[in-house]
């Protein structure tokens, strides 16, 4: 017999919808045929889109159901600070030693992001960010980091996609390894956040080619 799938995979199943935009923005999600294409039943659907309303991914709207929330560069602009001070928090959770052992492995991850492009490009960055963080002994401080990146992962493929900062970010993944083999946490931190934060520059940037259809 099929096995069920249990809620946190039904969440995920509809986190990677609405990042890719098969949910799109500012729509309505149908429950009925997404139940159909996920060959569940409304109940355990309903019980994952309230966890990803919960969560701010999606909006209940009483009358309408779920909603994808539209893009918003405010929030944006609220959400890339926020993840870099998470992420520069969890390096400072991390002891000395934990972190003089990532760069050889960051820096093989970065290998590969110069060779790849699009969706593999960022499927390995989305590698190279958790192991950088993956010694981090705050499973609280990692939840919570977890939680947020998919909220402004949906404006990286929006706004992002069409302008190629690959090789700016590459070179500051090196250089966030670097400092970290050389003991210097401020420094790795400092460019940590700026590699987040510059994204905020391509802000507005082809919008309207992303809003939802009236």
């Amino acid at each position: 017999m099929a096995r069920t799938p249990l809620r946190s995979d039904l969440i995920e199943q509809i986190t990677a919808r609405v990042l890719d935009r098969r949910l799109a923005a500012g729509a309505r999600v149908n429950e009925v045929h997404l139940a159909r294409e996920l060959g569940v039943s409304r109940t355990p659907l309903r019980e994952a889109l309230i966890g990803l309303a919960d969560r701010g991914l999606l909006v209940s709207a009483p009358g309408r159901g779920f909603l994808v929330p539209p893009f918003d560069p405010e929030e944006a602009r609220r959400l890339y600070p926020l993840v870099a001070e998470l992420e520069v928090l969890a390096l400072r959770w991390t002891s000395p030693v934990e972190l003089a052992g990532l760069p050889d492995a960051l820096d093989a991850v970065t290998d590969e992001m110069a060779l790849a492009d699009g969706g593999d490009l960022s499927t390995l960055d989305d590698r190279w960010h958790a192991l950088l963080l993956s010694r981090c002994p705050n499973p609280h401080l990692l939840r919570l980091i977890e939680q947020t990146k998919p909220l402004l992962k949906r404006y990286e493929s929006a706004y992002f996609a069409r302008h190629d900062h690959a090789g700016e970010s590459i070179a500051e993944h090196r250089r966030i390894a670097a400092a970290l083999r050389d003991g210097d946490l401020a420094a790795a931190s400092a460019v940590l956040v700026a590699n987040w934060v510059k994204a905020l520059a391509y802000l507005g940037k082809d919008e309207n080619d992303h809003r939802a259809p009236e």
